[in-house]
This record gives C-alpha cells, structure tokens and sequence, in this order.
C-alpha cells in the first residue's frame, strides 16, 4: 500500500495583503494532514509580513525579501519543498473545499504508482472570491507536453509536479515563464493523472493590454522553441481563421 504523499504548496506574494487571508485559510482548513506550506514574500510593506506572522504556526516556512519578480519568488519556494509534490497557488487564488487534497490522495492513492503530474479543472473567482464561472479552456482528457502547443490547456494553479521533476523557473520569460514550466515538467513526465475534479478557484486579476501582448509574444518563442516555427505559423493562422469565423458566426445569429 502507497504511502501518502506529502503536497508543498507555495504562495509567492507582493502587497496584495486583501487577498492573502483567504489563500492562507482556505490552505491551513485542509482536513488532508501531509501539508507543507511555504510563502514567499517579496518585501511586502502593506501589512502582509503581519499576516503571515498571525498565522506563522500553521506555515512550514516563510521569508519575505526583495526578488527579481514572480518567478524569482516561485524558484526560492521550489528550492525550499521537502514534499513529494508542488502545487503553486498565490494570495488570492484558493482551494475549492476543505477536503481537496483529500480526494486528490484518495484518487491517486488507488493506483499502483503514483503519477508524475496531476492536473484538473479551474474555476474563476473575482477579487472578492466571487464565482465568475469556468476557466475557457477545458482540461484536456489526456495530457502531454505536445498538448500545450494549442496554449496553456490546464491552469497553473491546477497542475502538481512531483517536486522530483519540477525544474527551476527560466527567469528570461517575465511574463510566461510558468507556461515554458508546465512543458518542461511534462516532457520528464512517465505518468499523467487526470483528476476530473476543479483543483483550485484562480483570481482573475486585470493585467494590462501591453502586459498581454507581451505575454503573447513570449508564449510565441516557447512554442517555436518546442514545436518549432513552421508549425507553431500554422498553428497561428488557424488560430486567427477559427477567432474570425467564430466572431462572423456569432454576428450572423
């Protein structure tokens, strides 16, 4: 019999003190005991470090520090996981119930290896947790790393590395690096489970027009780099005739 395995979930976090609480709660009110929970905080100077302080008993490890942005922080909690998986949820984003580590275990606790990388659905919660619906993209019912040449199909919030194979952040993309993680995990990946359950409750936070396409534009590297270029254009032009014909049908209606 499997033994149970111990999930890190790390926080990375930068005066965002109004949304915190609630990951910290939603995190500490797991009924699931192998739990290590780690935050990484970037120098905080709104009342965040008094928070984590507040609940420091239930925290495994905290720093609070000035970084070189999110996936600086995201790298200092990978380099301090003891647990067999990590799973990255940051001040805002929240488990959807107090037992969902619980039945993750209890799924993957029936086979007889444990998976490399678990993932499942993504629900989206505006800044005051309100429920705003699914996330657009589905879950795919099997996923591999050649998945992701159709875009990042599963939320970062609801994918879970075996810490084993979980590489350090590529701090070149400032904008896309967890897209390049999520390849780069399932490329060393034997086993992929499907949970078929909603993993996590992601905060919807506005990022700028600028911001977006710079994101894009990265994505667009990571996907010539894994994909290639002839097929990632190919891709693209399709992208853009199913886009248009999707805003043309919908005008006709």
């Amino acid at each position: 019999m499997q033994t149970s395995p111990i999930f890190t979930i790390i926080t990375v976090t930068y005066n965002a003190v109004h949304w915190l609480e609630r990951t910290i709660l939603s995190i500490l009110s797991q009924s699931y005991p192998n739990l290590e929970y780690i935050i990484i905080d970037g120098d905080s100077k709104d009342g965040t470090v008094d928070l984590i302080k507040q609940y420091a008993p239930g925290i495994s490890f905290w720093i609070s520090e000035p970084d070189k942005g999110i996936y600086d922080a995201m790298n200092k909690g990978l380099q301090h996981a003891t647990g067999d998986y990590v799973w990255f949820l940051n001040a805002g984003d929240t488990l959807p119930n107090a037992d969902t580590i619980q039945r993750i275990a209890t799924k993957i606790g029936k086979r007889k290896n444990l998976p490399d990388v678990i993932y499942g659905e993504t629900a989206i919660v505006d800044k005051d947790g309100k429920m705003l619906g699914m996330r657009r993209l589905k879950a795919p019912k099997k996923l591999s790393w050649k998945s992701f040449r159709m875009g990042m199909l599963v939320c970062h919030q609801s994918f879970i590395p075996k810490r084993e194979i979980a590489p350090l952040y590529n701090l070149d993309y400032r904008l896309s690096a967890d897209y390049d993680w999520c390849i780069r995990c399932l490329k060393q990946a034997k086993s992929v489970y499907h949970t078929r359950l909603i993993l996590s409750h992601f905060l919807e936070a506005g990022i700028s027009t600028q911001q977006r396409k710079a994101s894009l534009k990265e994505r667009y590297a990571i996907m010539c780099k894994y994909y290639g270029k002839f097929a990632t254009v190919l891709l693209h032009v399709w992208f853009a005739i199913r886009f248009y014909w999707a805003k043309w049908f919908k005008g006709r209606v």
